[in-house]
């Protein structure tokens, strides 16, 4: 029995038995080769091998989530602890103060009058002063009956006869005598009050000089014509008075005299 199978086994060999196995080992180790290669492909990935494609981007990517960052703001706060002042107060001790009593007051007398005090203290000077040729104008502008021109006529003029006395009006010193071109002879009397008195047109005969003191009363010259500026008027005293350098109406002090 076994020779039989032995028999018919090698009557099945032959040439195209051998072509189909050899075909089909070829075609096995080739499929072999395939797959072993397709897994060795799949294997591979970007991380990998290493390498990244990127594909062009020809649009904007809007898309981005913005990353948000928490700000952490930290306060320093200083804490300062005054400390107590303590003030210590020393009492002061002000020795006592002994105040004399004021002296007894003294009554003064009476002072003398003087003529910046009353009117009536100063002497008129002239025994009759009613007849005014000339009244005083201030700053007024008026015509000069000589001269024709318009000025301020700074005194009064008392109409009287030539040699009549001219008196002091109050006392003082004489601080000017002269002989002026426009206004004759003039006596100038300081009263020591602020005031002063000018007499002018007087005659060129007197008795006293610069310097000379008189008192109220006193004859200080005669009533003359020696004033070319006034000659055009009747026989005249030109009489002025300065109140601190300022000229006044002479009647204002002996007009009631």
């Amino acid at each position: 029995m076994n020779k039989n199978i032995f028999s018919n086994t090698k009557k099945d060999k032959s040439p195209k038995g051998f072509y189909t196995a050899l075909a089909i080992s070829a075609l096995m180790i080739g499929s072999a080769c395939y797959f072993s290669y397709s897994q060795n492909e799949n294997k591979k990935s970007p991380k990998q091998s290493g390498f990244v494609s990127e594909e062009a981007v020809d649009r904007k990517i809007t898309n981005v989530p913005k990353q948000t960052t928490a700000i952490t703001f930290t306060t320093s706060v200083t804490t300062t602890t005054q400390r107590p002042i303590t003030t210590t107060q020393t009492a002061v001790t002000t020795p006592a103060v002994t105040i004399p009593a004021p002296d007894p007051i003294v009554a003064e007398p009476p002072k003398e009058k003087t003529p910046t005090q009353d009117s009536k203290a100063y002497h008129a000077p002239l025994d009759n002063t009613s007849n005014i040729v000339n009244m005083f104008s201030g700053s007024e502008l008026v015509k000069n009956a000589t001269t024709g021109s318009w000025q301020t006529h700074n005194g009064t003029d008392i109409a009287a006869s030539v040699g009549d006395n001219v008196y002091a009006i109050a006392s003082g010193d004489v601080i000017e005598v002269s002989d002026d071109a426009l206004w004759g002879t003039i006596v100038v009397i300081d009263h020591k009050n602020g005031y002063l008195s000018r007499y002018c047109n007087l005659g060129k005969d007197l008795n006293l000089q610069q310097g000379s003191s008189v008192k109220a009363g006193d004859i200080i010259g005669a009533v003359g014509d020696t004033a070319d500026i006034e000659s055009g008027l009747e026989a005249h005293l030109h009489i002025e008075i300065e109140k601190d350098g300022k000229y006044i109406n002479p009647l204002e002090l002996f007009a009631n005299n």
